[in-house]
C-alpha cells in the first residue's frame, strides 16, 4: 500500500498542494499534519510510522517534510528499511536499500538540515539588523493605530464591549487589554 505524508509548518501555510501531489501519485491514505519540521514529537507522523509495514511505500513531496535533520532523516529511513518499507521523495525518486541509495539519501538529507541552518542564520542576521533601529517592534503589528484605540476606549464610557465591538471591530479581549494599560 502507498502511504503519504504532508506537513507544513505552521497553521497560516496550506497542505494542498502536497495533498495533490500525493493523490497524483497514487497513495491510497494520505496522514496530513501543520507541525513544524523541527520537533520530533509529530502526532499524525508517528501514528503512520506505526501503521506502515513490510511492502509499503511512504511518499513524501520533498525531503524537507520527511525530517529537518539529517540524523532524523536518516535514523527514520533505516528504520522503515529494517521493517521493509519503501520510502519515495517524489522531487528526489525512489531511496533505494542499497550502499548507493543509503550514500544519495545521506547527503540529500545533510542538504536539506544545511538548507534549514542558513534560513534560520538568515533570519537571525536580518532580525539583529532590524533590531538596531530604535523603532523594531518585535512581532505581530497591531491592527489597530493609537487613534482608533483611544476613540474605542472613549467609546466604552457610555457604551458596553459588545457596542463598541460593533462599531469600531475591535474586539472585546483587546479592548479590555488595552484598558488595562491605562
Amino acid at each position: 500500500m502507498k502511504y503519504g505524508y504532508a506537513r507544513v509548518s505552521t497553521a497560516a501555510q496550506d497542505l494542498e498542494v502536497q495533498l495533490q501531489a500525493l493523490k497524483a501519485e497514487g497513495c491510497e491514505e494520505i496522514y496530513s499534519e501543520k507541525y513544524t519540521g523541527t520537533k520530533t514529537d509529530r502526532p499524525q507522523f508517528q501514528q503512520l510510522l506505526t501503521y506502515i509495514d513490510k511492502g509499503d511505500t511512504l511518499v513524501v513531496t520533498k525531503l524537507d517534510r520527511f525530517a529537518r535533520s539529517a540524523s532524523g532523516a536518516i535514523e527514520t529511513v533505516k528504520e522503515l528499511f529494517n521493517k521493509g518499507v519503501k520510502v519515495h521523495v517524489l522531487n528526489m525518486g525512489i531511496v533505494e536499500d542499497t550502499p548507493t541509495g543509503r550514500l544519495i539519501f545521506n547527503i540529500m538529507s545533510s542538504f536539506a538540515e544545511f538548507e534549514r541552518d542558513m534560513i534560520v542564520e538568515r533570519t537571525q542576521e536580518g532580525k539583529a539588523i532590524a533590531k538596531q533601529n530604535p523603532e523594531f517592534k518585535e512581532g505581530r503589528p497591531n491592527k489597530f493605530n493609537k487613534e482608533q484605540m483611544e476613540h474605542a476606549l472613549k467609546l466604552l464610557k457610555n457604551n458596553s464591549y459588545k457596542q463598541v465591538e460593533a462599531m469600531t471591530g475591535i474586539s472585546k479581549s483587546t479592548l479590555i487589554r488595552h484598558k488595562k494599560k491605562q
